[in-house]
């Protein structure tokens, strides 16, 4: 065990403690203690949750300040953090929302290397054409249809199981005038759901199930919107991505995509939003995407909307050096 006197020296130290997701809390049993190092036995409370040692509550209840992915999602711990959200609600005055950032040298269309076209926002129909003519040559797609794409792990947290439901209910009601491409993997159901899905429309859909790093970034730079259903998304990278590439991201308003996509029936705004993981929304979310295709020249003006946007790290690294430099005596 441990000896109290290596941690009580560190009592003072002003400590920031990071929420990516609520959901999991790493609990155990009172009966693993000695597990921990040692404890004062007059503060257990401060270790203490539902009847266990909860170390995540344990951390909120301890640090100066905790902080979250996204201030969205803040919010949403007070309402949904699997049996945390009264603990969040009293320490909610800690509480900050940074969103996390890109690597905006990896994620560059102008420069990326895994991209056969390289583009800015100044050429950003140019470079997208050719980019999705590329992907659609390699998976048979039509390159005049729009390209509605899903990358990410095909998980209930995602809304993925979803996809095949949705996708199809979009081509019995709209016909041979949309495309999709899907990219995952995960659960062994939705993936069977969209092997069949391809087998049954094979002119409309591409499934690749796994993950490839650079179909992804062609991905990204080849398709016309991204797909993001998700029930839980503390952040969301993959909406800063598409954004970056000049892709409209389609996401159910929740977390980090709300605080990053703004509806395009919105001032200023570039991107698709709906507010329910059924597949109801979804289909409308897509209906929507299929007729903004049309208007050629909002498109042009959307994705240079988006390209403009600052979601690198620069911007989320400032706030947290703020908040640290608050904390310093």
């Amino acid at each position: 065990m441990y000896h109290s006197a290596l941690y009580t020296r560190l009592a003072q130290i002003p400590t920031v403690f990071t929420i990516h997701n609520g959901q999991y809390h790493g609990a155990f049993g009172w009966d693993r203690l000695e597990l921990l190092p040692e404890v004062d036995f007059y503060k257990t409370g401060l270790l203490e949750w539902s009847g266990g040692i909860n170390p995540l509550a344990s951390a909120v209840k301890c640090c100066w300040r905790y902080t979250t992915v996204s201030p969205s999602y803040l919010d949403e711990l007070t309402k949904n953090s699997n049996g945390l959200e009264y603990l969040f609600y009293l320490e909610s005055a800690k509480g900050v929302g940074i969103l996390n950032g890109i690597d905006t040298e990896v994620w560059n269309p102008a420069t990326d290397p895994m991209l056969p076209a390289h583009y800015d926002a100044a050429a950003v129909s140019k470079g997208k054409a050719a980019n999705k003519a590329a992907l659609c040559e390699r998976f048979n797609l039509d390159t005049a249809k729009p390209l509605v794409a899903f990358i990410g792990r095909l998980v209930d947290e995602k809304g993925s199981d979803l996809l095949p439901a949705s996708i199809e209910r979009i081509i019995k009601e709209r016909g041979d005038v949309v495309n999709f491409f899907v990219l995952g993997t995960g659960d062994a159901e939705t993936e069977e759901g969209l092997k069949l899905l391809k087998e049954t429309y094979p002119e409309q859909c591409a499934i690749f199930i796994g993950y490839d790093e650079s179909l992804a970034h062609l991905v990204y730079a080849g398709s016309d919107f991204l797909l993001m259903p998700s029930r839980v998304e503390p952040c969301g990278l993959n909406q800063m991505y598409a954004m970056r590439y000049g892709t409209l991201p389609m996401v159910r308003s929740t977390g980090g995509l709300r605080d990053t996509v703004i509806d395009f029936g919105d001032d200023g705004g570039y991107g698709i939003r709906f507010d329910h993981v059924t597949i109801d929304d979804i289909s409308a979310s897509i209906n929507r995407a299929i007729d903004l295709y049309k208007d050629t020249r909002k498109m042009q003006t959307l994705r240079k909307r988006m390209m403009g946007l600052d979601f690198s790290w620069g911007r989320s690294a400032k706030e947290y050096t703020d908040l640290y430099q608050s904390l310093i005596p």
